[in-house]
Order: C-alpha cells, then sequence, then structure tokens
C-alpha cells in the first residue's frame, strides 16, 4: 500500500512538472559575395541560413539569385562608418546621400527581405540617421537585424519605438578565429537559447567557422534546440529586447 502510494506521489509529482522550455536558435552568416565557392559552403548548411551580402562585392547580384534559388532569406549587409566605400554611411552625410546609397545597395543586392549593419559603431549610434531608416525599412516592408557592433547602438531602439519587424544580436561566433573559439561561441549561443529562448548568431564565412557549422548544426536538434529561420524569430521575439539588450523587453 506504502508503495503504490509513493508511485502515485511520483506519478503525480511528473505530471505537475512543467514541459521544457522551447529554445530557439537563428544564424546568420555575413560578409557574403566575396568569393562564390566558398559562399556556396554557407548555402550547403543544413537548415535556414541567413545570408548577408555586401552591395560592394564583386559576386553580390549572383550570388544573392543562387541563394534566393536555394530557398534562404537574403539580406543586404549594408556598409556603416567605420566601413568605407561608394555605399558606407557616414554621420556627416546628408539624409539625401544616405537614401542615394541605400538604393544604390539595395539596387545591388537583388531578393533582400531586410537588413543588417556591416561594422556601423559610429553610424548606429546616430539617431536622427537610424529614425530615417527604420521608416524607410518600413515603407519598403523590410526587416532590420541590429548587430550591436556597438553598446552605444540607438538603431533597434528606433525600430522598436515605430514598430518596425527587428531583432538584435546576440552572440559573434568568431571573433576569434580558431575552431576551438568558435565552438566555445556555439555552445554559448546555445546555452543562451536555453537560458532566455532564443538567440540569434552571427559568424562569417570563414574556413574555421564554416567547419565548426557543418559539424555543429546537424546536432543542434539533439540538444533541444530549434533552429529556424530570421523572420520567425522575429516573430518569436515580438520586438522585444532581450535582457542583454534591454529592460523589460524595452531597447536602451
Amino acid at each position: 500500500m506504502i508503495g503504490l502510494l509513493c508511485l502515485l506521489a511520483f506519478t503525480s509529482t511528473q505530471a505537475a512538472e512543467p514541459a521544457p522550455r522551447k529554445a530557439y536558435l537563428s544564424l546568420i552568416i555575413d560578409d557574403l559575395g566575396q568569393n562564390l565557392p566558398r559562399d556556396r559552403r554557407v548555402l550547403a548548411l543544413p537548415g535556414p541560413v541567413t545570408t548577408a551580402i555586401m552591395p560592394d562585392t564583386p559576386h553580390a547580384a549572383e550570388f544573392a539569385r543562387e541563394a534566393h534559388r536555394a530557398g534562404k532569406i537574403v539580406i543586404l549587409h549594408m556598409p556603416m562608418d567605420p566601413a568605407t566605400g561608394p555605399f558606407a554611411w557616414h554621420p556627416e552625410l546628408p539624409i539625401e546621400e544616405l537614401e542615394r546609397r541605400l538604393n544604390a545597395a539595395f539596387k545591388a543586392v537583388p531578393y533582400t527581405s531586410g537588413i543588417n549593419n556591416h561594422m556601423g559603431s559610429r553610424m548606429t549610434s546616430q539617431p536622427q540617421a537610424m529614425a530615417w531608416l527604420m521608416a524607410e525599412l518600413q515603407r519598403r516592408h523590410k526587416f532590420f537585424v541590429d548587430s550591436r557592433t556597438s553598446a552605444k547602438t540607438v538603431a533597434a531602439a528606433e525600430a522598436q519605438k515605430i514598430g518596425l519587424a527587428s531583432v538584435s544580436r546576440d552572440v559573434f561566433l568568431d571573433d576569434e578565429r580558431t575552431e576551438d573559439a568558435i565552438s566555445h561561441q556555439l555552445q554559448t549561443a546555445i546555452n543562451l537559447a536555453r537560458k532566455q529562448g532564443s538567440a540569434v548568431v552571427i559568424g562569417h564565412p570563414y574556413p574555421q567557422t564554416l567547419a565548426v557549422l557543418e559539424r555543429e548544426l546537424p546536432r543542434l536538434k539533439a540538444q533541444g534546440i530549434d533552429w529556424i529561420d530570421i523572420e520567425l524569430m522575429i516573430s518569436v521575439r515580438s520586438n522585444r529586447a532581450m535582457v542583454g539588450h534591454g529592460k523589460d523587453g524595452v531597447y536602451r
């Protein structure tokens, strides 16, 4: 009788336990369009990788077309100060010139669903320019990913103010280009996804990064991680800031 009661109590406790929390991860690979054989390894990754293509690269349009045909989300990897080049945004430029460069960049990279910033530690701290950009992206029906290359960024905050579909990066994979360091960063992202429900990861098409991703991404599901595309991640987060980006869901 006592054994039966203990079994019933254990079964009741099991039934009362909450279901495991969902843990989502999205992956963006930046700096694409420079080297087709290398970049095609990104398209071969076994899941919904987002391809961030630079407008001032020799294969930008061709690779955007290939990524689109492969069913990958394409975003414009927009150069911003301290980046240089014909498309780069700088704080001293008037809005008219920022618009001209943005138009040219979108023309160089077809099939874009949104943009994220390439570099931009100076530019993303400019409230007026970022407010203009978010309104322009909303007009174009594009989303924004804040790469968060600076703690002073106001880009996501300006997007949130007008309800533009947006999300912010949590983890950079490959600031240190060794497979051990990249594997550690990927595990950091997995742990963060488990803790806060989701993680947005940005990497680059370095040989070391691609080797780690080719090996580790197929193992995500067994670790309880759902690898989802960036558009679904925006929906999951509902434009709310994570703890590392703000307070009570509001970007600071």
